[in-house]
């Protein structure tokens, strides 16, 4: 051990805070350490297989029209409340001529658990079909609606197998037959996360081997992260138990748990690696690693998860329950970094770099020692200053290597031109931004699926058969419970007429009254996809002029229900409460990185540049989902909108994840700056010294995100490419151009603090200078 291991050059022994002694108590009990995670892994995934519970995309939106209207046709007519499906049926010759097994097949679906209805599209023999009913004009296309009492992915495993099952007859006498809605979404493969995770564990593996030029080094992160995740994701079934989580849940928690797990490993392996060549054992140097790039890690990680929790403010349960999803890898990554990183590193010891594929080098080019066992701390207040701080009078000598490495000539470049540099990297995100404006929010439909879903067959044979707006009927009630009965037949004919020749509709069924005579009912076919905004739009017409003029002056209540009313319910939600959102979730940030470097410059600067970066990342989905450019290349079928929670969820999010390098770049400039005193060389020194570290880190997140463009889910697809593009956008244009150029203008008035300001503002200590 070096004498600075152990003593200042003031002589005083350091202090040595929780987070340094967590570290070094794991890297000296390494097998205590790996075998209780290894413990905690098992315990985890076996009760997550007995008890864990199981997810599905069925939510309610408690005091929304289409709640409301699908609660009151429950309650008076429950043949047709529930939750429907559609079986569809397509052969080259007309269906009639397999009456008997279309019959049987109805049938055995009428007698299914959970089953409150099965309507036949063929006409009793002898009768011609009912125009515009469920049988096409050819009579070679037909769909079977099927009303379920509850959630079908929560009827049990082999729930599809007796739905197979009732069918049989039809599919033996050679008759397609396609599901659609929830039941061709239970009849999905189930989706898997491993092709994308072996894509991302791929590139990390090559970007880590190439940055560290250990196999060893290279091989830690991805172990520490891998583990970290597999338990959320068991922590995560257990909780799915309790409550519901949508489809989307434990993909979404694989790949943010996987890319901040690598990203925190490496930065503190990083660290630590720096700390051996400094000549430090390695129990000091992985308690030196935890107590000060550990303690970004945890005010990283602390950011991500707020701004995940800043979800809730939506109040709507499904985003909330999607942020508590990926919080908890982020939680387990967090811990993983802390704890089992520590004692991976203290068990490899000075055998890190054992293997390697090129020469190791330091830090950053040029490295010098920056920890205060070393030298005295720079710790002047400034107070009401904004000039810039270069003098050093105060400032006891530290080493100096020799400089010159890449990116400290960058960063002289940075300081010489720093408008240059601002402003070519805001010409950059603006013109990544232009498509922005024209963003349309929406529900992406069962025809952006691939061929290979049953579900995405049932469209294209209902779309080709009755139109595209036959895939999302909309429900039309009205309460009439409290309209007298003489004045009923009135009002049934004012709905009826009301209901013709509504724009954007294809049709509207006969009014239909429910056995007890208080609810009226019937169905409207719109005339495009249920993705598309004339859909959108129609649902708004509906149920905000055509049908409250026709009831008005009576007690009756209307309502439109339906699975596409929902969607548009939901999609009304979201845009209403996105700005709420945002503002909490930047004031929260803000907050964090103002407790963390008490300087409120930095601080506003920190939420400016993330907006920018987020803007072109959201300019980026339009043009590629929304116009098409570059949707089919993914697998996406044609244009889509914008699914509409996306937006809210990237937001949270990428908020969060650009906080990480944020905080890592910040932490090294605010330490050199409090070692040296010299603003502008403490930019320098961090791009430095980070730069190379920042670079690989990001490479492996934009990896392991765009990795989950694979997936089948374009929602997935939209997500990955999303969250790619945010991480590349944050990792280059800002923090390569945008905020050394914006640290140099502010020069030492970035540290400043208001006299009050300071006296209200915690030592967070975020470097920990004061308590390694």
């Amino acid at each position: 051990m070096s004498s600075s291991d152990t003593t200042s050059v003031s002589g005083v022994p350091p202090r040595r805070g929780r987070l340094w002694r967590l570290g070094g108590w794991c890297a000296r009990h390494p097998v205590v350490v790996v075998v209780g995670w290894l413990v905690v892994l098992v315990g985890v995934q076996v009760a997550d297989r007995a008890v864990g519970g199981t997810y599905s995309d069925d939510f309610s939106l408690p005091g929304t029209q289409a709640q409301d209207g699908a609660d009151v046709l429950a309650a008076h007519e429950p043949a047709v409340g529930g939750t429907s499906a559609q079986v569809v049926l397509h052969d080259g010759q007309p269906l009639t001529d397999f009456q008997a097994q279309v019959d049987q097949a109805v049938t055995s679906l009428q007698h299914l658990p959970h089953v409150l209805s099965a309507q036949n599209p063929l006409p009793p023999q002898g009768q011609a079909p009912q125009p515009g009913g469920p049988l096409s004009a050819d009579g070679q296309t037909a769909y079977v609606t099927v009303r379920f009492d509850g959630v079908l992915a929560t009827f049990g495993d082999d729930y599809l197998d007796q739905v197979d099952a009732a069918v049989a007859p039809l599919r033996q006498a050679g008759v397609q037959v396609e599901y659609g809605g929830p039941l061709g979404e239970l009849a999905r493969p189930e989706p898997s996360d491993r092709v994308s995770e072996l894509i991302g564990f791929g590139v990390a593996v090559v970007v880590l081997l190439i940055g560290f030029g250990s196999v060893i080094a290279a091989g830690l992160p991805l172990v520490s992260a891998l583990l970290a995740v597999v338990v959320g994701l068991g922590l995560l079934g257990l909780l799915a138990a309790l409550t519901t989580f949508a489809t989307v849940a434990p993909t979404l928690a694989t790949m943010i748990g996987l890319g901040v797990g690598i990203d925190y490993a490496l930065f503190l392996l990083t660290r630590h690696r720096q700390n051996l060549m400094d000549g430090r054992d390695p129990q000091t140097a992985a308690g030196h690693a935890v107590a000060t790039s550990g303690r970004a890690v945890l005010i990283s990680g602390t950011t991500v998860v707020i701004a995940l929790a800043g979800l809730s403010v939506s109040g709507i349960s499904f985003m909330a329950k999607l942020g508590l999803a990926a919080g908890v890898t982020v939680v387990t990554a967090v811990c993983g970094a802390l704890t089992l990183l520590p004692a991976l590193m203290g068990l490899i010891g000075r055998r890190m770099d054992r293997f390697t594929v090129r020469t190791p080098v330091a830090e950053g080019a040029g490295a010098d020692v920056t920890s205060t066992d070393d030298v005295a701390i720079h710790d002047t207040t400034i107070s009401d200053a904004t000039t810039d701080d270069t003098t050093t009078d105060d400032v006891t000598p530290v080493s100096t290597a020799a400089t010159g490495g890449m990116w400290h000539r960058y960063a002289r470049r940075v300081e010489r031109r720093p408008w240059w540099y601002l402003v070519a990297g805001l010409v950059t995100v603006l013109v990544l931004a232009v498509p922005l404006p024209s963003i349309q929010l929406g529900h992406i439909g069962d025809g952006a699926d691939p061929t290979s879903f049953t579900d995405r067959r049932a469209f294209d044979l209902m779309s080709a058969a009755f139109g595209p707006g036959s895939n999302g009927p909309l429900t039309v009630v009205v309460d009439q419970s409290a309209v007298a009965a003489a004045d009923r037949p009135a009002l049934a004919s004012a709905v009826q007429q009301a209901l013709t020749g509504v724009p954007d509709a294809a049709g509207t069924a006969p009014l239909q009254t429910s056995a007890d005579g208080d609810v009226l009912f019937t169905t409207v076919t719109p005339a495009q996809a249920p993705q598309d905004q004339e859909t959108t739009d129609l649902v708004g017409h509906l149920s905000d002029t055509v049908l409250p003029d026709a009831v008005a002056g009576t007690p009756a209540t209307t309502y439109v229900t339906g699975t596409t009313a929902a969607q548009v319910d939901f999609l009304d939600l979201v845009a209403s409460r996105l700005l709420p959102i945002i503002a909490v979730v930047v004031a929260l940030a803000f907050l964090i990185i103002l407790l963390v470097f008490r300087a409120p410059l930095i601080a506003l600067k920190a939420a400016v540049l993330n907006l920018v970066s987020i803007a072109a990342s959201y300019g980026v989905l339009v043009a590629v989902f929304q116009w098409g450019w570059g949707g089919p290349a993914l697998g996406v079928s044609g244009k889509v909108p914008i699914e509409s929670y996306v937006p809210m969820m990237m937001f949270a999010i990428v908020f969060g994840l650009s906080m990480d390098y944020e905080v890592f770049l910040l932490s090294r400039v605010h330490e050199r700056w409090r070692l040296t005193g010299d603003s502008r060389g403490a930019v320098a020194h961090a791009l430095e010294t980070t730069a190379r570290v920042i670079s690989c880190a990001a490479l492996i997140m934009v990896s392991v995100f765009a990795a989950f463009i694979v997936s089948d889910n374009v929602v997935i697809k939209m997500m990955g490419l999303g969250l790619a593009v945010s991480v590349l956008i944050d990792a280059t244009v800002v923090r390569l151009l945008m905020v050394p150029a914006a640290m140099t203008l502010l020069g030492g008035a970035a540290w400043w603090t208001p006299r009050w300001m300071d006296r209200l503002l915690p030592d967070l200590d975020a470097e920990g200078l004061k308590n390694n």
